[in-house]
Parts: C-alpha cells; sequence; structure tokens
C-alpha cells in the first residue's frame, strides 16, 4: 500500500474513532434525559388520557369525562376486576349470535365440519347426522366434495384450484355485505371452515370496540400473542375457538402457572407445535419396525424450545440445547385423540421417555409418566427468569419499548413473591412513578388492531360487519389470529412504522371519515364534535 493511501485509511480510521468517542456521551446524556421523564410525573388530564390509552383500545366520546369523575386510580382498579364491570349489551348481543364461540370443539367438528369429517361421510365411513338441518348441509358439502374430486380427476390438480378460487370469490362478493348475523347463517350451511374463521375473528374486533372490561380485552390479546399458535395450520383452524376461550381468556388476571398449563394441553399448541407427534426415540424405532413405511416418528425438539425461549425463560434465559432435549423428553406422549375430528388431549405412556432428565439442574427421576412435564412447567413458572421475561414484556406493552430496569426489577420480584400472580404484577407496574411518567406518555405506536379499534371507539362508530375492519387490519401486516411464527406480533410498538403500514392506515382513516366501509358507519355530522370530546390521544401513538 503506497504513503497516500496509508494515509487516507489512519485518516479514516481516526474519523471512524473520533465519531464513536463523540456518540458516547451523546448516548450517555440520552439515557438521562430517558430516565429523567420516567421520574416527571403528568399533570391530571394526561394521567387521564394515558390510562385510558394504555389501558383499553382507545377513548370512546364521554370517556374522559367519566374517567375524571372517577379519578384514574380507581378506575383501574375497576378494570382490574372485571367481573365487578357491567358488559356491554350490544356486545353481548353480537357474540350470542356467533354460534362457534360457544361450542366444544367436539360439536364444532360436528355442526361446522372439517375436511376430513366430509371425506369419511362422502366415502362411507362415517355415518350422516341424525339432526335434519344439519344432515342437509353435511349432504350438500359432501357432494360438492365429490364434484371436487371428480374435477381433479378430469381437469387436473391446477383448473381445480381455478374452479375453488372463483366459487370462494362468489361466496366472498354474496355474503360482503351481509351483517355478521346473517352471514355467519350462509356459511354455516356453505362454507363452515369460513363461519369458524370468520366468527371468531369479527368476535376479536366486537370485543376491542364495544366491550367495557377494556383491560380485560387488550390482555386478551396480549397473552394470545404470548402463547400464539396459527390459525391457518391444519386442525387448529377449528382448534383455536376453544384455545382462546378455555386456555388464555380465563386466566390473563390469574397465576401464569395457571395458564402456563392451560396452553401446554391444549390440543391446539400442541398441534401447532408438533408436539402431538413426539414420542420417545425407542417408541419411534419400534413404530419404525412394526410400520417401515409409516411417516417417521421420534423425539421433538419444537414445544420445548417454545416452552423455553417465547413462553417462560426467554432466550437469554440461562438454559441450554440439552435442556430443550430434556424438557421433549418430559412431553413425550402428550398427544391429541383424532385432531381433526375435534380430539382432546391425551397422554400415551407407551410412547413416553421414562428415562431419568435433567432440567435446569433439577433431577427428574426416571420411571415417571405425565407428571414429568407438569414438573417441567412448575418449575419454569417459578423461574427468576420467567419473572424477568414476563415483567419485561409486560412493561414493554404498556409502559415503554424500553420500559426502566427497576421497574421490570420491581415487577419481577412481585412475581416471585406472589407465585406468578399476573394482577399483583399489573398493579405495580401501573401504580409505579414510571407508568404514569412523561417518559410513558405517547411514546408507542399503535399495532393495526389498537389503531381500528381505536379509530372505530373514538368516532362512534356504528358496526354490523366487522369483516371490513378485519381486513384493514391484515393490510395494515397484522391478520388476526394469522402470525405464522411462534413468537406473535410484537410488543415494540416502532415495529409498526413502514411506509406501507402507515399508507394503509391513512387509507382506512380516509375512508373510515367517508363512510365507505361495508358494515360500518359514523355520523360525520358529530365526528368532530366528538373527536373533540374525547380526549384521546391520536389514533397512532399511545
Amino acid at each position: 500500500m503506497n504513503f497516500e493511501r496509508r494515509l487516507q485509511t489512519k485518516t479514516f480510521r481516526l474519523v471512524i474513532a473520533g465519531l464513536v468517542l463523540s456518540l458516547g456521551p451523546l448516548a450517555a446524556k440520552k439515557a438521562l434525559d430517558t430516565a429523567a421523564k420516567f421520574r416527571q410525573k403528568l399533570n391530571k388530564q394526561q394521567q387521564v388520557e394515558h390510562a385510558i390509552s394504555r389501558l383499553s383500545f382507545g377513548a370512546k366520546p364521554g370517556d374522559f369525562e367519566a374517567v375524571s369523575r372517577m379519578g384514574v386510580k380507581k378506575w383501574i382498579e375497576h378494570q382490574l376486576n372485571p367481573s365487578s364491570i357491567a358488559e356491554n349489551p350490544a356486545l353481548e348481543a353480537k357474540l350470542a349470535a356467533m354460534r362457534t364461540l360457544t361450542l366444544s370443539t367436539e360439536d364444532l367438528v360436528t355442526q361446522y365440519p372439517t375436511p376430513q369429517v366430509l371425506t369419511a361421510v362422502a366415502s362411507g365411513r362415517m355415518n350422516m347426522p341424525e339432526d335434519p338441518e344439519l344432515r342437509a348441509v353435511y349432504e350438500r358439502l359432501s357432494e360438492r366434495y365429490k364434484s371436487r374430486i371428480e374435477r381433479k380427476k378430469t381437469k387436473g390438480e391446477e383448473e381445480e384450484e381455478v374452479a375453488k378460487k372463483g366459487i370462494e370469490e362468489r361466496l366472498r362478493r354474496r355474503v360482503g355485505s351481509m351483517t355478521t348475523e346473517e352471514r355467519s347463517e350462509v356459511l354455516r350451511k356453505t362454507a363452515p371452515q369460513q363461519a369458524v374463521a370468520g366468527e371468531l375473528t369479527e368476535a376479536k374486533i366486537y370485543r376491542a370496540v364495544l366491550s367495557e372490561r377494556q383491560l380485560n380485552e387488550v390482555l386478551a390479546d396480549f397473552w394470545f400473542n404470548h402463547f400464539n399458535i396459527y390459525l391457518e395450520k391444519g386442525a387448529d383452524k377449528w382448534l383455536t375457538t376453544a384455545y382462546e376461550r378455555d386456555a388464555i381468556r380465563p386466566h390473563v388476571l390469574g397465576h401464569f402457572k395457571d395458564m402456563l398449563r392451560a396452553t401446554a394441553a391444549s390440543p391446539a399448541m400442541l398441534f401447532y407445535l408438533d408436539n402431538w407427534t413426539s414420542v420417545s426415540n425407542e417408541a419411534g424405532d419400534k413404530i419404525k419396525r412394526a410400520a417401515p413405511k409409516a411417516r417417521a416418528r421420534g423425539l421433538n425438539e419444537n414445544y420445548a424450545r417454545e416452552l423455553m425461549e417465547l413462553h417462560t425463560l426467554g432466550v437469554d434465559g440461562g438454559y441450554t440445547q440439552k435442556d430443550v432435549q430434556e424438557v421433549a423428553r418430559c412431553f413425550t406422549g402428550w398427544t391429541i385423540e383424532e385432531p381433526n375430528r375435534g380430539g382432546k388431549f391425551r397422554f400415551v405412556e407407551r410412547v413416553h421417555d421414562k428415562g431419568e432428565k435433567i432440567v435446569l439442574g433439577v433431577t427428574i427421576p426416571a420411571g415417571g409418566g405425565v407428571e414429568d412435564g407438569q414438573k417441567v412447567l412448575e418449575i419454569l413458572a417459578s423461574h427468576p427468569s420467567t419473572a424477568k421475561f414476563i415483567s419485561r414484556k409486560l412493561a414493554q406493552r404498556f409502559v415503554a419499548d424500553e420500559p426502566p430496569q427497576s421497574l421490570v426489577d420491581r415487577m419481577a420480584a412481585s412475581f416471585l413473591k406472589s407465585d406468578g400472580d399476573l394482577k399483583a404484577v399489573l398493579r405495580v407496574m401501573l401504580s409505579s412513578q414510571e407508568f404514569l411518567s412523561a417518559g410513558a406518555y405517547k411514546v408507542k405506536m399503535k399495532s393495526p388492531l389498537e389503531m381500528v379499534a381505536g379509530a372505530l371507539r373514538a368516532s362512534g362508530a356504528s358496526m354490523d360487519n366487522a369483516q371490513p375492519a378485519a381486513q384493514a387490519i391484515a393490510n395494515m401486516g397484522q391478520p388476526l389470529y394469522r402470525k405464522a411464527e411462534p413468537t406473535g406480533y410484537s410488543n415494540n410498538g416502532e415495529e409498526w412504522v413502514s411506509s406501507a403500514g402507515l399508507l394503509a392506515r391513512m387509507n382506512f382513516a380516509v375512508a373510515l371519515s367517508s363512510n365507505k366501509i361495508g358494515g360500518i358507519k359514523i355520523d360525520k355530522d358529530r365526528y368532530a364534535e366528538q373527536a373533540r370530546n374525547t380526549g384521546a390521544p391520536d389514533w397512532q401513538r399511545r
């Protein structure tokens, strides 16, 4: 290298070094400024705005005045006890019209049959239901299935797929302008799979917009994302309804360990992360010898890894790959009885690994059964790393993308002291100086669900069809129940900042204010006045 080149390289290195050194004090000053903001108290009006914005999907007309009269602390405590809040009759009427929401999975599969059930009926391996109305549905769907098989034989897969899409498009147009109740009834008879997914999605939006128990709904969304499953994965199209209803919603203000147990044994989670196929390696070898052409079976680590990385300890929680393998061994035999027919949780002892396991330094003796997995859940639910991980996620959702470590530490201490009482942890956070501080005020970007639900609440919109709102949310990058990755949707607000996402938000706002969204109407003459009276933050920040 010649002298001039060496001089240029040296000069470049000195410049870079100078920049790095100069950024050090700037970063330190920024950290000090941020810390100072978390000590700066909001005024009373800002506290009301902030509490409503963070603990609900947004203020509706009259909320600001109501919370001001009640007082922020009392309102927060009220929201922490949702059973004490009378629910909105309009919401209850909407949910009552959605038959799928209350059915057991077995009844759901019977009344809204899966392709596997229809195949069994069409081939004569399963009897038609006795109920005349349901029998007519089965006959119609079975005939459609037979016609599809014939088209595949004569026209091939590609032409059949085109025909299928054409049928779906015509059905979509037909039901697009219907009310939720009308559409549910039509889909139940013509496209049951769409009915199940559609009602689940619409119910989420109706709850977010209409419920008086707003914090409960925000937490239901938070915890579903924490224990995320993917609606579009096979049997989970039918298993997700019961999963959210029975494994998530009852526990959002209870003890973390109870929700952890409920999700671990849920057929939806077992199917999503493939644990239902996990058997000991010895059992897998026996299956292979008995049926050489059968699908290979053995130890599956998917659930074990996500259980520790995403559900409990966190990626830096102190576990090793060996721990993942040992946890996977503990959960062998946790399976589902006929998942495509609404099967329940089942433990199959003959495929369970009965050897000794060591998980995070704790020995689980040889000879165990289903209690091996239960012991793992007990270890993880009470682990200090879990307390820190869960506390930080809650603080990131409700306080700031980078919450103060001192607050996270206090929340984690409460988690451990209270045996994972989530309400107790939330009380520590919501009564903290940091929560009602300038450091938390209007610093988080709303998710698409929060933005759309908040806009509908703030504008006092009437809604008899939530599908367009669901489509708008999907256009912004958050199709509900359809996050394929186990991470769920991010709690980091800045993850939602993109040019395409922001454009979709603006398009939705324009369409809403112009009454150009089917099934949703606002009173444009009152809109400006209502927006002023809510006292709410804007639709983008919370």
